[in-house]
């Protein structure tokens, strides 16, 4: 018992250290245990079966075969006087091959085929013919497995065990790979940190804790450097099984890998509150990213910038200095196409094919090298993350002479009417004025000829003086009056 216990533990000692299903582990002690009873006691071609009961330690061992029937079986004599070729329905015509030949022409090659493919050479070691298997058990049929229990041995000799140790390791291995395999083939189109574990050549190879992936030169920023015990950060973009376990082919310049930096920073791109349209990106250089909001009170640009900053700072300084736009999506074309120029300023964008989707963009003569970027490069970019072709025009100086030169004749046309309009104003205000003065100047006429009658009618002399007294100021304020507004 102490034993078996020892076993279990050893059994869940490796099941942690490789990380395999405990399942697994059995199988392959199974697998041992039959390789090395078959190695002293069994025979060539023999099929033997073992299984191990983890609570009393027990191993059954049996030998099984196929069950088979005449129609399962090959004619062994008459095959093998018909030589295989390519398309199958070639053959020796050999006497005792003419009626086989006959029977596989009238059939077409696809036939042939599975005919071949479900025929067996009987092996009394292998095989077991249905009437005799049934007369053991009736429930069998063709293609089961028979069972012949073999008598336990707990005695293996040298040879046997080492045998069944090779075929541990052997399978240990296989299944440790399968694992890796399956595991990492789940995580394709994920970021994974990985340590740089060695240099060889330009293919960088990085320890990604159970197994190990490579950094190919065409996947790698142009100019990076990598030094052993960097940790960086990769994008796996595939998962590839090999003679020689799993190849986990790793990339620092993949466009989906700022994508992925943007989702570790910016939470509503990972509650999908904000979304990634579109990205390009020559790295190393430059990242133009199209985002677009589900919710209007959320600023998707304001929100992967990040306070001060930080978020899109954060994903920069992952990949070494790469700059990186952050640009709003639009559903109009037009606009997504001026939006993505920037820092180029666009003053008009014209769709010249809906179909090709070919575009025209419109900019000052000051913006034109902002828009196209050096060496081309904000304009390629533009054009990657739209889908559209985009042919950059410098806005034409004799147009914008001619619009000025109309606005300007339309501006000094429209100043000569104020002009005109204020004249006439004048005029018509000072003609007031004279009409006024006359009327003024009548009634002091008429005030000086109501003061002579009054002096001849009344010989109150202060009361008649008063009066004219009255009049004569009255006169006098609207004189001053009359001469303040001219």
């Amino acid at each position: 018992m102490m034993e078996l216990k020892q076993f279990l533990s050893a059994l869940d000692q490796i099941c942690e250290e490789k990380g395999i299903p405990k399942e697994k582990v059995v199988e392959t002690v199974e697998m041992a245990l039959a390789a090395a009873y078959k190695k002293d006691y069994g025979k060539k071609g023999q099929i033997i079966r073992a299984k191990l009961d983890m609570d009393t330690g027990l191993v059954k061992m049996w030998q099984a075969k196929l069950v088979v029937d005449q129609s399962m079986l090959k004619e062994e004599e008459i095959i093998s006087e018909i030589p295989e070729t390519e398309s199958g329905a070639e053959v020796n015509l050999e006497p005792e091959g003419k009626i086989l030949v006959k029977r596989f022409n009238e059939s077409t090659e696809e036939d042939l085929s599975v005919e071949a493919e479900q025929k067996v050479r009987f092996n009394s070691e292998r095989h077991i013919m249905i009437e005799e298997a049934q007369a053991t058990n009736k429930k069998l049929k063709s293609g089961d497995e028979f069972e012949i229990p073999l008598e336990p041995h707990q005695d293996f000799g040298r040879i046997a065990a080492q045998t069944a140790k090779q075929v541990v390791i052997q399978r240990i291995r296989e299944v440790e790979r399968d694992v890796v395999y399956e595991n990492f083939k789940g995580k394709e189109g994920q970021v994974l940190s990985g340590v740089v574990q060695r240099v060889e050549g330009d293919n960088i190879f990085f320890d990604l804790g159970k197994t190990t992936g490579v950094l190919f030169s065409d996947q790698r920023i142009p100019g990076e450097n990598y030094y052993i015990g960097q940790r960086k950060r990769l994008y796996l973009v595939e998962v590839a099984r090999e003679s020689r376990g799993a190849l986990i082919v790793l990339s620092r310049n993949h466009p989906k890998l700022v994508s992925k930096l943007f989702e570790f920073e910016v939470p509503e791109i990972a509650s999908e509150t904000v979304a990634i349209k579109s990205i390009a990106r020559e790295a190393g250089s430059r990242t133009k990213i199209a985002v677009a909001s589900t919710k209007a009170e959320i600023d998707p640009i304001g929100a992967c910038v990040g306070q001060r900053g930080t978020r899109v700072q954060a994903v920069i300084n992952e990949l070494g200095g790469e700059k990186i736009d952050i640009i709003l999506y639009d559903a109009d074309s037009a606009k997504y196409i001026s939006h993505a120029l920037s820092p180029g300023k666009v003053i008009e964008v014209k769709i010249t094919d809906d179909k090709r989707q070919e575009a025209q963009a419109i900019v000052a003569e000051d913006q034109l090298s902002l828009a196209i970027g050096k060496a081309g490069q904000n304009v390629r970019l533009a054009a990657k993350l739209t889908g559209w072709r985009i042919d950059i025009v410098k806005y034409q100086i004799e147009e914008s002479k001619q619009i000025e030169e109309s606005v300007k004749g339309d501006v000094v046309e429209s100043i000569e009417k104020v002009d005109i309009n204020k004249i006439d104003k004048k005029k018509k205000t000072q003609k007031s004025k004279e009409k006024e003065a006359e009327e003024i100047k009548e009634e002091v006429e008429e005030v000086v000829e109501i003061d002579q009658n009054a002096e001849q009618k009344t010989n109150d002399k202060a009361k008649s003086e008063g009066i004219i007294k009255k009049l004569k100021l009255k006169l006098k304020i609207k004189s001053k009056k009359v001469k303040a507004e001219s």
